[in-house]
Order: structure tokens, then C-alpha cells, then sequence
């Protein structure tokens, strides 16, 4: 079981960047209606794969250097990494399904 750790500019690369397990990021803000609708679906996938994937959240309203430096156009982004380098990368709002079969490989 994980919980999502939220990230900041100053622990993106120590969590995320190095981690030995998958990473999936969700690049989120307060006022995205979509980000709040995708928080308790991360959350749950936390929960029940927690122990294969790293769930991190980055807040972009503080967080405006790695969001910048990932490309982060639009919200809610999800990057997923694998050996620091994104392998997957989803802009808007998504199902629990979708985000699954986007896992799938590194489950």
C-alpha cells in the first residue's frame, strides 16, 4: 500500500528522477476542476499499487520550475517515468481504466 507523495521543485529529481520503481506524476492545481476530479482516482491507485509504482503529485501553482522544465502545458498532466526519462504522457482529465492500461506494462 503507498499513499502519493507530493513533490516539489527541490525533491522532483530525488523521488521521481531517481527512483528504482515506475513513477507516475500528476501535475495538478487547486483551481483545475478536472485535477480535483483525477486526485481520488490516483489515490486509490496508490493504495491498491502503491508497492510497484511511485505516485507522486506536484502542485504547479508553487512548483513552477519542474513544470516548466517537463513541458507541462495544460492541466492535469500525468507523466509516467521509467529510469528518470517519461515513457507516457496524458493532458486533461482521465478514467481509472485509462490510466491502468497506461500502467499496465510496469505492473
Amino acid at each position: 500500500m503507498g499513499a502519493v507523495q507530493d513533490v516539489t521543485d527541490a525533491t522532483f529529481a530525488d523521488i521521481v528522477l531517481t527512483s528504482s520503481k515506475p513513477v507516475l506524476v500528476d501535475y495538478w492545481a487547486d483551481w483545475c476542476a478536472p485535477c480535483k476530479q483525477l486526485s481520488p482516482i490516483i489515490e486509490e491507485l496508490a493504495g491498491e499499487y502503491g508497492d510497484k509504482i511511485t505516485f507522486a503529485k506536484v502542485d504547479t501553482n508553487v512548483n513552477t520550475q519542474t513544470a516548466a522544465q517537463q513541458g507541462v502545458l495544460s492541466l492535469p498532466t500525468i507523466q509516467i517515468f521509467v529510469g528518470g526519462q517519461v515513457v507516457k504522457a496524458f493532458q486533461g482529465g482521465k478514467t481509472k481504466a485509462t490510466l491502468l492500461r497506461a500502467l499496465d506494462e510496469y505492473l
